[in-house]
């Protein structure tokens, strides 16, 4: 029989090698994410404050359930841009994908109760599931760019922002639909022992979204697109399908946003939300999502989400204007950025390390008969 040489020193035995250290590295990473334990801080710290300045206001417990029941749309957006991230890339335009399913639901609804209401209340979830298409085929199309044509996230998704937004603005009119579905706005408003359903939803869908990071393979190879393209081509990864594959959740997950949206308001406009786009991009970073890919943290997404939620409750409280929201918002990004830049160049250092070790290691050479 041949001899059959095994050499760890191959490039390929080289690129799985540092395939194997770094994706350990990265799952130990999001595992123990510094971000998570900083967000839950901050969301004690902003409550208390605002409980102390503000109790009458603050504490009311209509404010406190408005809190929650802003914070799902948001939070699902928040979600769809770490998504996004966690390969490297952005989605500048999950905040008009989500426009354009509430607007698909509304305008589906209009259309049928005009002739007839009572099938109009019947068709509500299948109006729902075609709003959601959209946000679905919305995510396909971004994923079509950006994996297929090979467009730079940022340029294609900004792109498709001005194509969606000209879509519902050309739909619409530039008028404001009223078409909410009595049904969806009945879930808008339920809730169980005071917790809204918009808020228990969302905790569920973060829960999945956190599974399919962590425990799934297209969750693996997300992570490692991000942290590695070139590692991940040669693990054999198809990058093509993987960026695709996210892209098409956060289209889903846009989706899901414009039902919330819809849910919570009586009406569907071209330009709703328009401010969300910075706000989501604020709150994935704050959440322990790496800017250039690799690694994030549903569950600090999930806090970010609500920090800044009761940030903006307890300005309205102290009758604080939107601007000056805006600058809190900044000022808490920047904070947390410079407490995290020794984190980012500590985890360069580390891959700089495995890269290092990687090519100082001797050949080894082993026969089998």
């Amino acid at each position: 029989m041949n001899a059959l040489k095994l050499d760890p020193e191959s490039t390929l035995g080289r690129l799985n090698a540092s395939v194997h250290v770094r994706t350990g590295e990265m799952v130990g990473r999001v595992q123990n994410s510094r971000g998570t334990g900083r967000m839950l801080i901050l969301v004690i710290a902003f409550f208390a404050i605002f409980a102390v300045l503000k109790p009458a206001v603050f504490l009311n417990p209509i404010n406190l359930q408005n809190i929650m029941v802003t914070a799902p749309e948001i939070g699902l957006l928040g979600l769809a841009i770490m998504l996004a991230m966690l390969t490297g890339g952005i989605d500048l335009s999950i905040v008009s994908i989500a426009n354009l399913s509430a607007i698909t639901i509304a305008t589906l609804y209009i259309k049928v109760s005009e002739q007839n209401p009572d099938l109009a209340g019947t068709l509500t979830p299948l109006f729902i599931l075609a709003g959601v298409a959209v946000g679905v085929l919305g995510g396909l199309f971004n994923g079509f760019l950006v994996a297929k044509v090979g467009i730079t996230p940022i340029l294609a998704t900004l792109a498709t922002m001005q194509i969606y937004n000209g879509l519902a603005i050309v739909w619409t009119g530039g008028t404001t639909l009223a078409g909410q579905p009595p049904a969806l706005g009945a879930f808008g408003q339920s809730a169980i022992a005071g917790i809204p359903m918009l808020f228990v939803v969302f905790v569920l869908i973060s829960i999945a979204i956190g599974i399919i990071v962590k425990r799934t393979p297209i969750g693996l190879k997300v992570q490692l697109q991000g942290a590695n393209p070139v590692a991940a081509r040669f693990a054999g990864i198809k990058s093509g399908q993987v960026l695709g594959s996210t892209y098409l959740l956060t289209g889903l997950l846009g989706g899901l946003a414009g039902a919330f949206f819809l849910a919570r308001n009586p009406t569907a406009s071209a330009d709703f939300g328009s401010s969300y786009v910075l706000l989501v991009i604020v709150i994935a970073v704050l959440g322990g999502t790496n800017p250039n890919g690799g690694f994030a943290s549903v569950f600090g997404v999930v806090l970010a989400t609500l920090t800044l939620q009761i940030v903006s409750s307890g300005f309205t409280a102290m009758r604080f204007s939107p601007y000056q929201y805006a600058i809190a918002q900044g000022v808490i990004l920047i904070v947390v950025m410079v407490i995290d830049s020794d984190t980012w160049r500590e985890y360069r250092s580390r891959k700089k390390r495995v890269g290092t070790t990687k090519n100082s290691q001797p050949s080894v050479k082993g026969k089998a008969s």
